[in-house]
């Protein structure tokens, strides 16, 4: 017997990578799948380039792009297991602590007298364990990840003033150093080795999250944890996994960000966590979980980089910037929710004008 108009009109969205839902598949072959969030926030960035290079002097030239490019490298390492974490329902708010805890401790050993490739996996070891513990505080002891994460944003910020204290510590190795900064470039480019590095991570990310199991589970858990492990789907698992993963990545853009400044202090990426964050939703990854695309990060980390470096060349204020941000993060959370309310709007109006029609005797 088919499903009253109601409905029809009702059918739940499904999760972006996901398989579609029966009663979106016209919607999809439709000019709707054209306003989808990432995609506007695609076109958004390729605006803000084109505004950029009629408008300011020297933008897109091949070292300020490397530059602004480089310059976005932690956010972009860090806006991948966010990602992730944020289509699973969860949040990792301790990564900006632990790229700085990362960042102290090779700072700490490298003054000891350790070499540069003893410290790399120490401080990883490090990264992995911090987030073994957010996990474990999220899926066994029962704790919500935003409560968890803001304890260890305090606690491993912390323990990064205890290690290093309020000195910096300088002069690593230049083999490494030029690595990490933007004078080193893939031959033929003007890419930056740590968004190379972010380019080839981004694309596992993309094709472990919209073409695997492993992504089907992630946009399960984020729409219906429930549902998801009553469909067979390990949840406690899935999270640590989630969380180890997003601390070892912090652990690892610490080191890139202790290169690529030439400096390592306990105050190392303070405040991160809220352009991590920006970034992400401003790509349309839902908040709630279950929605959202990595190209779509991908394009929210870059038009925040754009955004950032061109108020730089026009010599607007840290500040201004950090105010623009916020006010990112506002919209980026905000629309998505009135689009949705409107949409849900627009499908009660025609369900229940299909409905008066039938009860009239009218063809729907």
């Amino acid at each position: 017997m088919n499903a009253p108009p109601a409905t029809r009109a009702a059918a739940p969205e499904p999760p972006a990578g996901g398989p579609p839902v029966e009663g979106h598949r016209e919607a999809r072959r439709g000019p709707g799948r054209f306003l989808r969030w990432d995609a506007a926030v695609g076109a958004l960035l390729i605006a803000a380039f084109l505004v950029g290079t009629g408008t300011t002097e020297g933008f897109s030239d091949t070292a300020n792009l490397s530059a602004a490019l480089n310059d976005t490298a932690e956010i972009a390492l860090l806006a991948l297991p966010m990602t992730l974490l944020v289509v699973a329902g969860q949040v990792d708010l301790s990564v900006a602590s632990m790229l700085g805890l990362s960042s102290a401790l090779a700072g700490a050993l490298w003054d000891a007298g350790w070499t540069f490739e003893t410290i790399v996996p120490v401080c990883l070891v490090v990264g992995l364990l911090g987030g073994l513990l957010n996990g474990w505080l999220v899926t066994r002891v029962g704790l919500p990840s935003l409560a968890v994460t803001i304890g260890t944003l305090t606690l491993y910020r912390g323990l990064a003033s205890v290690v290093l204290g309020n000195k910096a510590v300088a002069d690593f190795p230049e083999t490494y150093a030029r690595w990490a900064s933007n004078t080193e470039t893939v031959p033929g480019t003007f890419v930056p080795y740590p968004l190379a590095l972010f380019a080839v991570l981004a694309v596992c990310a993309a094709l472990a999250l919209h073409c695997t199991g492993f992504g089907r589970a992630l946009f399960a858990v984020g729409a219906q944890e429930d549902a998801a492990y009553f469909a067979g789907v390990r949840v406690k698992r899935l999270k640590l996994i989630l969380f180890a993963v997003s601390g070892f990545v912090a652990s690892f853009a610490g080191i890139v960000y202790t290169l690529r400044y030439g400096s390592a202090r306990a105050d190392n990426g303070l405040g991160l966590e809220l352009t991590v964050v920006a970034a992400v939703l401003l790509g349309g990854i839902d908040f709630d979980g279950g929605k959202g695309t990595l190209g779509g990060a991908v394009a929210g980390v870059l038009l925040i980089g754009v955004l950032n470096n061109l108020l730089t060349l026009n010599d607007v204020s840290h500040e201004i910037q950090v105010i623009v941000t916020g006010a990112l993060l506002i919209v980026s959370v905000l629309t998505p929710r009135a689009i949705a309310v409107l949409t849900a709007r627009k499908h009660r109006r025609t369900a229940i004008s299909e409905a008066t029609d039938t009860a009239l005797g009218k063809a729907p």
